[in-house]
């Protein structure tokens, strides 16, 4: 699925699992558990896992020869490292096995309307990540709407392929308005993923009526389960 395809409910309720990242990104998260997420991720063919930088060599060990994806995430969940520290974050992500980067944007800048520099923080992402998925995590609980609208454009003139709603760990998660005003925003020019708070199958229709192309959360599991009763 291309990862621009707006998908209308109807799909998703059929294909549910393609449109997951299965996610962990507790600090208190053990290798085992990272084994069983990429267990549970090959079975019910998840888009992608999303793992911290720490575990994406575990990850990739344990995806090898399958058709999960690997994301991890960069500048996590600040936004607030240098993007040079950004861009050799996601270097080693790479030659370690990650073929998906989320990173965090420097929100304080964009909350000082120093766009230039917002839009270099993401450049220096997408030119490290050399053709890989850069999806663009813009924290929308801590911006206003006009803010999440100039965040979704510098993530566009910077050639990122995502813009996502939350790391997970703000004050809130996503929301279906500020998934809508993003897809309006973008328009079929990029991918929206709603991450946050997402935790059934009507949450997760929610979020694709609203105009999400990819979901991340951590009860990935659940929601597919759920989705067959519900057909």
């Amino acid at each position: 699925m291309n990862y621009t395809s707006i998908i209308s409910p109807a799909e998703a309720r059929l294909s549910i699992a393609g449109l997951i990242d299965h996610t962990l990104l507790k600090p208190e998260a053990t290798p085992d558990d990272i084994v069983r997420l990429c267990e549970e991720a090959v079975e019910y063919q998840f888009a992608a896992v999303c793992v911290n930088p720490a575990l994406v060599k575990l990850s990739a060990s344990c995806l090898y020869n399958s058709k999960v994806a690997l994301a991890t995430v960069i500048g996590f969940p600040l936004g607030a490292n240098t993007m040079e520290i950004k861009a050799a974050e996601v270097v080693q992500a790479i030659d370690h096995g990650a073929t998906e980067l989320d990173m965090v944007i420097n929100i304080g800048r964009l909350k000082a309307n120093d766009l230039e520099f917002v839009e270099d923080d993401i450049h220096a992402v997408v030119d490290a990540a050399d053709g890989n998925l850069v999806k663009v995590i813009i924290e929308t609980a801590l911006l206003t709407d006009e803010e999440k609208r100039i965040a979704c454009q510098m993530a566009f003139k910077a050639g990122a392929h995502f813009v996502k709603t939350s790391t997970g760990f703000s004050k809130a998660g996503a929301k279906t308005e500020d998934v809508r005003l993003m897809r309006t925003t973008v328009g079929n020019q990029m991918g929206v993923k709603a991450s946050g708070g997402i935790r059934t199958f009507a949450d997760a229709i929610r979020m694709i009526e609203a105009g999400a192309n990819r979901l991340g959360t951590s009860a990935g599991v659940q929601i597919v389960q759920e989705s067959k009763t519900a057909l």
